[in-house]
């Protein structure tokens, strides 16, 4: 018996026939090696009646052989278990990891109810959510609502006053949707209060905000890590200098708009009012289709409306609030400050470039003016470097190794990898253009290519280990030929596609990270129970490694 090197630590046993033991040999029954009683007489006492020295050679070597087996057998199957049991425990704290995607998926449980609260008064909601600590947080009915993921229950609910806004929330599938704590003010304007609202369903006691505060530091909005942000037009010289920004009737706008105010914003703590942090960010010239009032409304929360038929208003600007980044948009202040007050983004002009969070740590600031090029962040703000081109990372990971991007030149034959501080990894020749960066799974970068397939890279080396067509994935009638994958999830092994043809028909597919093969697909109203659609009102998320479905009337378990 041997033990086979590599991982897994497997023990190879050699089998000798029956026959290559020779009669001559002797098998002691005892310790000390003399024979024991009755080795000479088949029907002595301690052996069975009819027995032989051979068969008695078997039956003594098989009893340890067995033993060992066993406990062999069994450490490898612990082993096993206790390594799956790890991967499925990994899952529930990756964002996008699921405990299990390796069969197709079935509805285990529904809740009914409005998800969002009223933005208009045509009643129209924002569909969003947030995963606060294990449990899936919304606004529903004039409460915030926590539901199990496990089994939908409802493992606590808060009750909110008159107009609330309560956050970080994200529109659920296009956003991080992962918050420490949640903040709501409630109130009519200018007697709002503001509460912190924990993952057990803890609730501070309420705090009025002053309305000297607003006057002073602007609209109160839900920051991160229970924070309250204040954000307000300031600065020295003149308010305005339009030059030659013009705008016609129909909202098109020519020009630059070359002086105006900055903007202030204000961190403070949402039990205590103590300020936290205090960034300005500078006004810079800006074309004027950058100024026109787009936004709605001043410290506008939604990025999901836009009103093109404004003319030019410089004074105007909004935020989308991430539990980990505030992307701020407006005229000369394009740019981003992290949950600490950092600011990013100023290097690239307004409307020419933008700044996001990395799955896997930091921030990445992309510029797409004269030249595409990628400055990296780490978690602090500190810049990191400059990469070439655009660079992304994945949409999902399995959370084991180090990170890694994948840059692109603007419709360039190349594909590049680089470690987390830019230093690049390697270089190959792409097929084709529009690459995306899919997953990291299991050593393989999935990535997606302009053509529609789907290619599985050796993430070391950058050499292709398989290729899934979608044009002839599963159906063999193009069903997915022009597919495009909206989100990504992953159990550490498979990795799931949600995905949607150029005719619109909806898909799921899961792809063997390691070898590209189908391990499943559903199609059409056959993906999931009752269909499933991808669109602003309908997506996909993982909480504490389990799937959901949110839809504007209910959330409903997939597994």
């Amino acid at each position: 018996m041997a033990r086979e090197p590599g991982e897994g630590g497997r023990l190879v046993f050699d089998l000798v026939d029956d026959d290559a033991v020779g009669s001559e040999q002797s098998v002691p029954a005892h310790g000390d090696g003399a024979p024991g009683p009755g080795d000479d007489d088949p029907g002595a006492p301690g052996r069975p009646s009819g027995g032989s020295v051979l068969s008695d050679r078997r039956m003594r070597f098989l009893v340890p052989v067995a033993a060992v087996l066993a406990v062999v057998l069994g450490t490898g199957l612990a082993v096993e278990g206790a390594r799956d049991g790890a991967r499925v425990e990994r899952m529930r704290d990756v964002r996008g990891g699921v405990a299990d995607v390796s069969r197709p998926l079935a509805e285990t449980w529904r809740w009914d109810g409005a998800v969002g609260s009223p933005k208009t008064e045509d009643e129209w909601r924002t569909i969003e959510v947030a995963m606060l600590g294990d449990v899936l947080a919304l606004e529903s009915e004039g409460e915030l609502v926590a539901l199990r993921p496990a089994t939908g229950e409802e493992a606590w609910t808060v009750a909110l006053g008159e107009d609330p806004d309560c956050g970080p929330l994200d529109s659920d599938g296009w956003g991080r949707s992962v918050a420490s704590a949640l903040v709501c003010l409630e109130g009519p304007a200018g007697d709002r209060t503001a509460r912190v609202v924990g993952p057990e369903g803890q609730v501070s006691a309420s705090r009025r905000l002053p309305a000297g505060d607003t006057e002073r530091f602007g609209e109160p909005r839900p920051g991160p890590d229970g924070s309250v942000l204040r954000a307000r037009r300031a600065g020295a010289g003149p308010a305005l200098d339009l030059s030659d920004a013009r705008c016609t009737d129909t909202g098109e706008c020519a020009g630059t708009v070359r002086d105006g105010q900055g903007l202030e914003v204000r961190a403070e703590d949402a039990v205590t009012g103590e300020e936290r942090w205090r960034a300005t960010v500078p006004f810079r010239p800006t074309r004027a289709d950058q100024c026109n009032n787009w936004l709605g409304v001043t410290w506008d929360g939604s990025a999901n409306m836009v009103d093109l038929a404004q003319m030019i208003d410089p004074e105007v600007f909004g935020a989308r609030i991430g539990a980990d980044l505030v992307q701020l948009y407006g005229c000369g202040i394009e740019s981003a400050l992290t949950r600490d007050g950092v600011l990013l983004g100023t290097e690239f002009e307004p409307g020419s470039g933008g700044v996001g969070s990395l799955l896997s740590g930091g921030y990445a600031e992309y510029s797409y003016d004269d030249t595409l090029r990628t400055v990296l962040y780490t978690d602090d703000g500190t810049l990191v470097g400059e990469i070439p081109g655009s660079v992304t990372d994945a949409g999902v990971t399995d959370g084991e190794g180090p990170g890694v991007l994948l840059g692109m030149d603007s419709g360039g034959p190349h594909l590049r990898a680089y470690e987390l501080d830019g230093t690049p990894r390697w270089d190959v020749t792409a097929r084709a253009g529009g690459q995306r960066f899919l997953a990291h799974v299991a050593g393989t970068m999935l990535v997606m290519t302009g053509t529609g397939d789907v290619r599985g890279l050796d993430a070391a080396t950058g050499d292709a280990r398989w290729v899934w067509d979608s044009a002839e994935g599963g159906t063999g009638d193009g069903y997915l030929e022009d597919l495009f994958v909206y989100q990504t999830f992953t159990d550490g092994e498979s990795v799931l596609l949600l995905t949607e043809s150029g005719s619109g028909g909806a898909a799921l597919v899961a792809l063997d990270a390691a070898s590209g093969e189908v391990v499943w697909e559903q199609h059409g109203d056959d993906a999931v129970t009752g269909g499933i659609t991808r669109g602003f009102d309908r997506s996909l998320i993982a909480v504490d490694g389990r799937l959901l479905e949110v839809t504007p009337d209910g959330v409903r378990g997939l597994g």
